[in-house]
């Protein structure tokens, strides 16, 4: 699933793209499913005609701003989503996509087609939102940052990351539930999906079952830090995971079976070789690295420092998540191991920046 370095990387190449160009033209598929609450008819004439003025994401929800007086699109990639230029490889997670060629066009899955022209030289882009798995979502909003779905995020961790003082204020209201299931509650920080969380907590040495009322002084400054961190330098290099550094999880997570597999650029303290395992946590597969990710139990005040003013009670949420294609919890993989002021007010304050930029 397209997470926020992904997300992010799609609304950098819509402003690449878009920017002060004018819709004249929008291509739509019939799709009742990933078309929520509008059709793709009156999706294509309220966007037809409009400029775009800029791009933006919060969390994996991206929309575009457009000139007028009319709505505004906003989209969720879901699970497969994508969007794809025309003439260029489409933008992808993890795997480019094996049934499109940069010559196929309109492409397949695709739900809508924008034609952008510049009104400087007349020349046209087409970009298209693609999604095979129709777990994507296209709305229109007339307020975008005030209106669901983003009105009912958490925190951003690259627009509005709390102070720490203010995550542990989070943290309190939280019950006694395993940590993985926390990061991706996307009401709780949101952007954070199954392989930014599980890069999260390996770096912050957090094994994913955690309970949250468990955790330590240190290791609540760890995970505040590390979830900065991993969201900073994937989109650094545009979510590239081929630019990933060489000790992250993420370049080793992907293998199946119970075959072994020694990475030199990873190691542990010792030297010695690191066991991947999963586990399901709250239905989602998760990786960890067991010698470093120890799941420990409470043994008194020591352990609960910071967790001890936390409720201690669990309560069921209702989280909507979708699973990854991962290996499956009994699989393990031997690999060479390594070592909101407010939330809103400093969203509003970046509001308030871009439009001083775009006035």
């Amino acid at each position: 699933m397209p997470e926020l370095p992904e997300v992010e990387r799609a609304t950098r190449l819509l402003n690449a793209l878009g920017a002060d160009k004018k819709i004249t033209k929008v291509e739509t598929a019939d799709d009742t499913i990933v078309y929520s609450g509008v059709t793709s008819t009156e999706f294509a004439a309220c966007l037809t005609g409009r400029k775009v003025i800029r791009a933006h994401r919060y969390g994996k929800v991206f929309f575009m701003e457009l000139n007028g007086d009319g709505k505004h699109p906003v989209m969720h990639f879901g699970m497969t989503g994508m969007l794809h230029v025309k003439g260029q490889s489409p933008t992808h997670y993890r795997e480019a996509p094996s049934d499109t060629t940069v010559s196929e066009w309109p492409p397949r899955w695709m739900k809508f087609i924008l034609h952008l022209t510049n009104p400087k030289n007349g020349q046209t882009t087409e970009i298209a939102f693609r999604d095979a798995r129709r777990l994507g979502r296209i709305r229109l909003c007339a307020s975008p940052r005030t209106e669901p779905p983003i009105s009912e995020l958490g925190f951003d961790p690259l627009l509005s990351m709390p102070t720490f003082s203010e995550f542990l204020t989070l943290f309190r209201k939280r019950r006694g539930i395993a940590i993985k299931v926390l990061l991706l509650d996307q009401t709780f920080s949101a952007g954070v999906g199954n392989w930014v969380a599980d890069e999260v907590l390996y770096h912050a040495r957090i094994h994913p079952e955690q309970r949250c009322n468990t955790l330590s002084q240190e290791q609540l400054q760890a995970l505040h830090e590390k979830i900065t961190y991993v969201c900073e330098t994937a989109t650094s290099v545009d979510a590239d995971d081929s630019q990933f550094p060489d000790n992250w999880l993420f370049k080793h997570r992907w293998g199946k079976g119970n075959k072994k597999r020694k990475h030199s650029a990873l190691t542990l303290p010792s030297g010695e070789p690191a066991t991947i395992e999963w586990v399901t946590v709250g239905g989602r597969t998760s990786a960890y690295v067991p010698e470093l990710q120890k799941l420990v139990a409470p043994s008194g005040r020591d352990n609960q420092s910071t967790a001890q003013n936390l409720p201690l009670k669990s309560k069921r949420r209702n989280i909507s998540q979708t699973c990854d294609e991962e290996a499956k919890p009994s699989e393990s993989v031997i690999i060479r191991g390594s070592t909101r002021h407010s939330v809103s007010t400093r969203l509003r304050a970046r509001t308030k920046r871009e439009d001083g930029n775009n006035g």
